[in-house]
């Protein structure tokens, strides 16, 4: 879903005395909620940059926040995705990952793809050693600053 039409969204909702509006366009979906003349929850199903625009944590931040405390507290070298997007393995549809778990990475090497508005940027790797675990499936959207890989030195 286009960012310009959930700002459209965002402003038909603040100059209408509707209280929230939910659009659905394919898999995608947004739900706005109004609360004291201002929105104060939009929740998405799927990654689609929506800007937050209250402080109230959904189950999703919620999570992500226990991952990243997780994260932090386990040892090692995570390559983490540098924006949103859709994390892919390898390079096509049936063909064999970049890596996987066990195999020695080397600084600099591709270690799988992340889609970001139909753009495939591969990600590389920021350190040399093993790869411990991968922690996230393919095809699943993953976040800023999300762990994608563990690397052992």
């Amino acid at each position: 879903m286009d960012i310009r039409k959930v700002k459209k969204l965002i402003e038909m909702l603040e100059n209408s005395n509707l209280e929230e509006i939910e659009i659905q366009e394919g898999e995608e979906s947004v739900r706005l909620v109004k609360g004291n003349g201002n929105i104060n929850n939009i929740s998405s199903s799927q990654s689609v940059a929506v800007p937050q625009m209250s402080t109230s944590v959904t189950p999703e931040e919620e999570s992500q926040s226990e991952e990243e405390v997780s994260q932090k507290s386990e040892e090692g070298n995570f390559i983490t995705s540098p924006m949103v997007g859709t994390f892919y393995a390898s390079a096509s549809p049936g063909s064999k990952p970049f890596i996987n778990v066990g195999d020695l990475v080397a600084e600099g090497d591709v270690v799988c793809i992340v889609e970001a508005m139909k753009m495939m940027n591969e990600i590389k790797s920021e350190f040399s050693g093993k790869v411990v675990s991968i922690k996230v499936e393919n095809s699943e959207p993953v976040e800023y600053g999300q762990a994608l890989f563990k690397i052992a030195e």
